[in-house]
């Protein structure tokens, strides 16, 4: 948790000698995340990734407290997005398995249960942010910052080429495209960037030219995919190339890039940029984070689970290194003192280097880790890591705009309360409140 890596925690494991091993009960972490559908990119390369960290973990003797090691157990549920199967996958980890940790990825998939977690105050991590709020405290967004580190893509982009002066954006209308929408809003404005076509899209929809096409009739210099769902992300590029479109495309994720290099051209997607690097880039080998060996967790898991790796592949496992970190911190798996474990160092080492606890601004509640993040680029057909930019910097320039944003399309965290019709109690269900129940 602070600076030392989870590589470190093996190495020096590796060299002392074992202590009791505990219960032989495992500790039972959830996956609730979807494992199929159009979100499963940002579900099943994260449980790969899971597995890998369960597999080191246990083979050093598991979590040590006070004195004793307990073996860990990933336990998944595939919510295929679905609210629906969310809220049943969550009652059968936490009921069933009595789980110390829900991984999701977030977004509708938290809506129906938000009251149920915080009643059963269950710690629970989320990809997106903009799930939190204070009437949720247990609720903490420790490794990804989507949509806001998107600023950091934009920044670099209207810096680097400044020629580049109008863009078209397309979103999904869910809760993990119009966050997204509005953190591109904001950040193609802050670096003038004028936005000639915005078009919002019905998240099951499959029609790429009926999308596209009215994008490129507003002739953009860029094309921003926002965070369209993989399938969406492949379906519209491949369209923008077969209709000739030789601008700049900027997107948050490009899972299975290779495929879309290969049914274009290398030329055709030269100089895309996204947000997520794959993990042998050379740009990681100096940077003090979770694994300090980025490049052979990278390697195992191509070994291990061929093909598939995505922007998530590694960002569940980084929520369980801090939350390993804070677990032996505080010689307990209880949720408040793991909580508060977290949080007492205020800056926390995360994937790309340190960072700190924020969001009550945005969120009504510090539960989200903000640091810098890398701007991705295709180089003759490979991601390569072009910068890392600051996003505590960018707030601190540009957060107000950012807010307004968030606000205009109904994100903000007091927003998305009253219209889910839990806003009536929330005066009186400060995090101080629940935390003492």
């Amino acid at each position: 948790m602070q600076n030392s890596s989870f590589a470190h925690h093996l190495a020096v494991s590796s060299l002392l000698p074992r202590l009791s091993v505990g219960m032989p009960n495992a500790v039972n972490v959830g996956f609730l995340a979807p494992l199929s559908g159009q979100a499963e990119s940002w579900g099943l390369p994260g449980l790969h990734g899971c597995r890998i960290w369960e597999d080191w973990l246990n083979k050093t003797g598991g979590l040590l407290i006070n004195g004793r090691r307990y073996p860990i157990k990933i336990v998944e549920f595939d919510c295929d997005y679905d609210a629906g199967r969310a809220e049943e996958g969550a009652r059968h980890l936490i009921e069933q398995h009595d789980i110390k940790l829900l991984m999701m990825l977030g977004g509708d998939t938290i809506a129906r249960i938000r009251e149920y977690l915080t009643q059963r105050k269950v710690l629970t991590s989320t990809l997106l942010p903009s799930d939190l709020s204070p009437d949720m405290p247990y609720l903490i967004a420790p490794s990804e910052l989507h949509p806001i580190y998107n600023v950091t893509g934009v920044d670099w982009l209207a810096r680097t080429r400044p020629e580049l002066r109008t863009v078209a954006i397309c979103s999904q209308s869910d809760a993990l495209g119009l966050p997204s929408l509005a953190t591109y809003r904001a950040a193609f404005k802050a670096a003038n960037v004028g936005i000639v076509k915005e078009i919002q899209y019905d998240p099951h929809a499959t029609d790429a030219a009926g999308i596209v096409q009215p994008m490129l009739d507003s002739n953009p210099d860029i094309l921003c995919w926002c965070t369209s769902y993989t399938p969406m992300v492949h379906a519209m590029t491949e369209y923008a190339h077969a209709q000739g479109f030789k601008g700049q495309i900027i997107s948050c994720t490009l899972d299975y890039y290779d495929q879309l290099v290969a049914r274009t051209s290398a030329e055709f997607m030269e100089g895309f940029v996204f947000q997520f690097p794959d993990f042998d880039d050379e740009k990681l080998t100096d940077k003090t984070f979770f694994f300090n060996q980025p490049k052979g967790f990278f390697d195992e898991y191509n070994n291990r689970f061929p093909g598939t790796w995505t922007a998530v592949s590694w960002e569940y496992v980084a929520i369980l290194d801090i939350w390993h970190a804070a677990v032996e911190k505080c010689n307990s798996v209880n949720p408040l003192p793991v909580l508060a474990a977290m949080k007492q160092l205020g800056h926390v080492t995360h994937a790309f280097g340190p960072a700190h606890w924020w969001g009550e601004n945005m969120f009504g509640i510090d539960n989200a880790l903000v640091g810098d993040w890398p701007v991705v680029t295709l180089k003759g057909g490979k991601a390569k890591i072009a910068a890392f930019g600051s996003i505590p910097r960018w707030l601190k320039r540009h957060g107000g705009l950012l807010k307004q944003e968030m606000s205009d399309l109904g994100q903000l965290w007091e927003q998305r309360l009253q219209s889910s019709g839990s806003g009536t109690a929330l005066q009186a269900r400060t995090p101080e409140l629940i935390l003492q129940k």
